[in-house]
């Protein structure tokens, strides 16, 4: 799978920045599309970075061609404003980016969802991770990964105060979280971010889901 191309929204995020860094070292990848909302003033023979408008996708339909495409779009309530908002961002986005992609030709969506996505949820953020996964396994991709990360670990541009205080709790259970509870532990970004880029190297076809355990593993087994 050498001499390929990838697409990756949601570079500017937690797991997006570190998977833009795996795809630029990756041989696999002679090239990496980036589609962002602001410059990143970042310099790399392999990027192609489109500074666009999010909410009129289909004008840039015609640069969206990859045969890999990486999606870590994602926000909170309070920074998107709105249930609304965050919805437009973490369904919307998400589906409209990957139907053109597919459109297009590419051969397999990676995306990050969360632990607990389910579209018939009580949990509106579970929800709409669980009504994204449902849109996009009605693509006609050949392959269509979803990564389930549990609470995310690294080094954020923005506050998160209550997911913060989760992770400090969650942190001192980690001991405790053993065999069906091992998904709930805490996991890296980097981790997440890296298992992404070993997954599109593999043939796996058809809709797959790892949950934080299986994302941890798929890391640890190269690591």
């Amino acid at each position: 799978m050498s001499q390929r191309t990838a697409l990756l929204v949601g570079a500017t995020g937690l797991v997006g920045g570190h998977c833009l860094q795996f795809l630029l070292q990756a041989e696999e990848y002679e090239k990496v599309i980036i589609l962002v909302r602001r410059p990143l003033l970042m310099d790399h023979q392999k990027l192609e970075e489109h500074v666009v408008n999010f909410d009129k996708l289909d004008q840039y339909a015609s640069i969206m061609r990859a045969n890999d495409v990486f999606c870590c779009l994602g926000t909170t309530i309070k920074a998107a404003g709105s249930q609304q908002e965050f919805r437009k961002v973490d369904f919307t986005y998400t589906v409209q980016t990957c139907a053109i992609a597919v459109k297009n030709g590419a051969d397999q969506l990676l995306v990050v969802t969360s632990l607990g996505a389910n579209p018939r949820s009580k949990i509106f953020y579970n929800r709409i991770k669980g009504e994204t996964e449902e849109a996009l396994s009605k693509l006609p991709c050949e392959a269509i990964h979803f990564f389930r990360p549990s609470l995310l670990l690294g080094d954020r541009k923005e506050s998160r105060p209550v997911e913060n205080a989760g992770i400090s709790a969650i942190k001192g259970l980690s001991l405790l979280m053993a065999g069906p509870l091992k998904k709930y532990k805490p996991i890296d970004a980097n981790v997440v971010a890296h298992s992404m880029v070993l997954v599109a190297q593999e043939t796996r076809s058809g809709v797959n889901v790892y949950e934080s355990d299986r994302i941890q593993a798929l890391h640890d087994a190269v690591a």
